[in-house]
């Protein structure tokens, strides 16, 4: 998969991803050229939270020398509506990615038939 927009990364996802009863919270490492290099699953949480530590997040980014990483996970409700949680955890993890070189390119949340991308709605 080579990450041209939220649209692309929403069909690989949200298969295996919509049918989850907790959140999960994937980490998708990609090259200079935006192609995927690999995808990790750095938690899982409950129902409603996914218990998410920027060391978790950017330990295998740096070890795998990923020029770039979105974030993706799920709400089990069907709504993916960003929570208070989503909008920090996001300016969060952009903060950190950009002190250690690793651009943050796009916070996707996955819903039922349905997605909300940091990136396309102006807000990462």
């Amino acid at each position: 998969m080579r990450s041209q927009n939220s649209k692309q990364v929403f069909n690989h996802f949200h298969e295996p991803m919509r049918s989850k009863k907790k959140e999960v919270f994937i980490a998708v490492l990609l090259d200079g050229k935006n192609r995927m290099l690999r995808d990790i699953r750095i938690s899982e949480g409950s129902l409603t939270s996914s218990v998410v530590h920027p060391r978790e997040v950017f330990n295998p980014v740096i070890r795998d020398s990923a020029a770039a990483v979105i974030l993706v996970h799920n709400h089990p409700s069907g709504d993916p509506a960003p929570s208070r949680e989503d909008k920090d955890i996001t300016k969060r993890l952009k903060e950190v990615g950009e002190l250690v070189g690793v651009k943050v390119l796009d916070h996707i949340i996955i819903g039922d038939g349905r997605y909300m991308s940091f990136a396309d709605e102006g807000i990462l």
